[in-house]
């Protein structure tokens, strides 16, 4: 009998790799193959392990006659056409047990850099300029933190803010939210009412593309502090600087912008609307690059979830 293949379209720790060895798989990585390339191979595969390098649509899928399950080294599955999957009967495995620690502190330390003024203040100082009332801060304690999708980041999240003397209030349109010392379930008319920092915890899918626009921003009672660790495109950025203007938001958190590519990587400065470069222009805007579950532990949790999602198949 031929031992079974997985093929890796993308990189992944180690561990990973040898822990699909040792459940018996037979692990290629063919690192300057394009999509074309792959696709010409995939049907000799039974596992895929991807990240977002290669759209696994129903055109690339349907090569890969011989496939089981597919590993997403990540939360997020907009890259991966999980409807053909259902139908050929192929398993979709994700990995965010393996990340939600890193994007909840993540989420935090943006949140806090935001409140004290650390970006602006650390570029001063290093000039030599020395100001202190300008950059005098916003203590977190005592705000109210809306929270919308409370799956494993939102809950993460939840749970990194425990210790600040903050009221967390939870909304989560697909999942009923059971209350705890962490959180407190409510609707969203309530996320809007009460809400001083509001962050998204959201897939990106058709419903969810663009949720946060005009709209979203004025149905705030107070002005907010927002923060996305998400998606990018779940954001529109023309509204959030509308909001800015209106005094809607008071100052944002950003890991992810509309304009990344399917690979979140390699943005090209020169080709980005007027808007990027207003945003970018903002003090009171902190942004990183899609890195909000890219930590050295994360990598190591991420493969360890999947080798053991993996073995539960079999």
């Amino acid at each position: 009998m031929k031992p079974q293949k997985v093929l890796f379209i993308d990189t992944a720790h180690a561990y990973l790799t040898q822990g699909l060895q040792d459940l018996g798989y037979v692990c290629d990585y063919f690192e300057d193959f394009g999509r074309e390339e792959l696709k010409n191979i995939v049907e000799n595969y039974q596992g895929l392990v991807v990240r977002s390098k290669v759209k696994l649509d129903a055109d690339f899928l349907a090569k890969a006659v011989q496939l089981k399950f597919i590993a997403r080294v990540g939360a997020g599955m907009e890259n991966i056409d999980t409807e053909f999957c259902i139908k050929k009967g192929i398993h979709c495995l994700n990995a965010p047990e393996g990340n939600r620690d890193a994007v909840g502190e993540h989420a935090l330390a943006m949140l806090l850099m935001l409140f004290n003024n650390l970006k602006r203040a650390d570029d001063e100082v290093r000039k030599g300029i020395w100001v202190r009332e300008a950059n005098r801060g916003v203590e977190l304690g005592g705000k109210t933190i809306g929270i919308i999708g409370y799956g494993n980041t939102g809950g993460a999240f939840a749970r990194k803010l425990s210790g600040f003397d903050v009221s967390v209030l939870a909304y989560d349109k697909y999942k009923s939210i059971d209350p705890d010392e962490f959180v407190e379930a409510v609707d969203l008319a309530t996320i809007y009412e009460k809400s001083d920092v509001v962050s998204l915890h959201i897939p990106l899918n058709d419903e969810t593309t663009y949720l946060a626009n005009t709209s979203f921003f004025n149905s705030f009672k107070k002005p907010i502090y927002f923060i996305n660790t998400s998606r990018g495109k779940v954001l529109k950025t023309a509204d959030l600087l509308t909001a800015f203007r209106n005094s809607k938001v008071k100052g944002a958190c950003l890991d992810v912008l509309e304009y990344e590519g399917m690979s979140f990587e390699a943005l090209k400065t020169k080709d980005l609307p007027k808007e990027y470069r207003e945003l970018v222009t903002r003090d009171d805007v902190i942004l990183s690059p899609h890195i909000a579950g890219w930590t050295h532990e994360s990598a190591l949790k991420m493969a360890e979830t999947l080798v053991s999602k993996i073995k539960n198949l079999s």
